[in-house]
């Protein structure tokens, strides 16, 4: 049985509808297994740099303890519900120390490859990715060699900065954009053929197409129908053990209307869990 772990953390994010993503989790929330779902309480203040580069840095430093503590207690197969895209950072470490060979996919509009040295906006969201990899400030990136970048995997992109495209080839990740995934074998294929025991699976509402959710404070246009993203995570999983998950980034305008997109959110939800 999948457990849920909601995480409406908001420090992550760069947006100025960063708040919102707490409305956005919560909504979530309501929709999922009471009996089976633990939302933590997520500290309020914005925190400190503490000479990093990275913004808000210590909330996000207890934010990720918490995390920790929860995931600790489990055995079970986890789906991490944010909040920003910040908070898969302790769950893949779950994981990778679980599962040494373990394949990471990032399905995301963007590839939060950038560093504290590369960042245009000191959001840790933004390079949660590269911190995966062991590269970032050193309080949240994972050791060095925990995810191999040939096991990680970016999925949907279609925003990258400058640095970003550099760290894609320098780093060695493989990354696939949305017309590739028109095929949901190609991503199995990839993954399966990367030697990989296990895969987590981390979501991005925003690798989706803006004309399948509103709640996005980052739309991107030209990207994947629902239809083809839960295709896509369903043939994965058909030929790897999920070895945790996560679903970041709904952002919905107000929190009258944070139960709009939950039709698409709760197709994805199935999907990882």
């Amino acid at each position: 049985m999948t457990r849920y772990l909601v995480v409406p953390q908001w420090q992550g994010s760069p947006s100025s509808r960063a708040m919102q993503l707490i409305d956005g989790a919560h909504a979530i929330a309501g929709d999922l297994p009471r009996s089976a779902t633990t939302i933590l309480d997520v500290p309020m203040e914005a925190g400190e740099a503490l000479g990093t580069g990275v913004h808000r840095l210590s909330s996000l430093q207890r934010v990720r303890e918490l995390i920790a503590a929860a995931l600790d207690s489990s055995a079970e197969p986890v789906l991490t519900v944010g909040g920003d895209c910040g908070v898969a950072i302790e769950p893949i470490a779950h994981a990778a120390r679980r599962v040494p060979q373990l394949a990471v996919v990032w399905m995301d509009a963007h590839p939060d490859l950038n560093s504290p040295e590369t960042s245009p906006s000191g959001a840790f969201a933004g390079m949660v990715l590269r911190a995966v990899l062991g590269e970032g400030a050193p309080q949240l990136a994972l050791p060095e060699g925990a995810v191999a970048p040939e096991r990680t995997f970016v999925v949907g992109a279609r925003s990258y900065d400058d640095a970003e495209i550099d760290a894609v080839t320098a780093l060695g990740v493989t990354a696939l954009d949305v017309d590739a995934l028109r095929d949901p074998a190609a991503l199995a294929a990839a993954v399966r053929g990367s030697g990989a025991d296990a895969v987590y699976i981390h979501v991005d509402v925003d690798v989706l197409d803006p004309a399948e959710i509103a709640g996005n404070a980052h739309p991107e246009p030209f990207g994947l129908a629902v239809a083809e993203l839960t295709a896509a995570i369903a043939a994965v999983r058909a030929e790897l053990p999920l070895a945790g998950a996560s679903l970041a980034g709904y952002s919905p305008a107000s929190a009258a209307s944070a139960t709009d997109d939950l039709g698409a959110i709760l197709r994805v939800v199935g999907a990882l869990a």
